[in-house]
């Protein structure tokens, strides 16, 4: 299993993220529309919370001195409270097979991915907001159905 470096230093295996359905961002500080998007991060963030979205950027660590770096970076291009990950040796991204960013993989609530969006988002617009909430719908829905067809 992968483990992705936290800002504070701990380390997450993706098994963790499971029970909520979540969307990494893979993306480099040198891609002009990773960091143009970062405003949009927070946006989508702070609309869906309370909602079991979880956004979570990860980045690789030849992108960073430290997370402390990252953490100023984040905060200066308007993402401060977007949850992100350190990639340390870049075997998750590598794994998933991410060539290029930005890169968004989303992961159902048993932790499976279930689809990419290539290239930059609007995510603070409503129209994204809501394409997200209804895929998360979908996958909600087509596990209780699962659950209630073995029972």
């Amino acid at each position: 299993q992968r483990e992705l470096l936290a800002q504070d230093g701990t380390h997450h295996k993706l098994s963790e993220f499971a029970g909520d359905f979540t969307i990494l961002i893979f993306w480099s500080r040198n891609c002009m529309p990773c960091v143009r998007q970062l405003k949009t991060l927070q946006e989508f963030t702070s609309k869906t919370q309370g909602q079991g979205i979880r956004l979570a950027l990860v980045s690789t660590s030849r992108e960073w001195k430290d997370s402390k770096e990252e953490k100023a970076f984040l905060s200066k291009y308007g993402a401060p409270n977007v949850e992100s990950y350190i990639d340390e040796k870049g075997a998750l991204t590598s794994d998933l097979g991410i060539y290029s960013s930005p890169n968004a993989v989303l992961i159902n609530q048993k932790g499976e991915e279930i689809g990419r969006i290539s290239g930059a988002a609007d995510w603070g617009n409503e129209d994204v907001i809501e394409y997200i909430n209804k895929i998360k719908t979908e996958q909600e829905e087509k596990e209780n159905k699962k659950e209630k067809d073995t029972k």
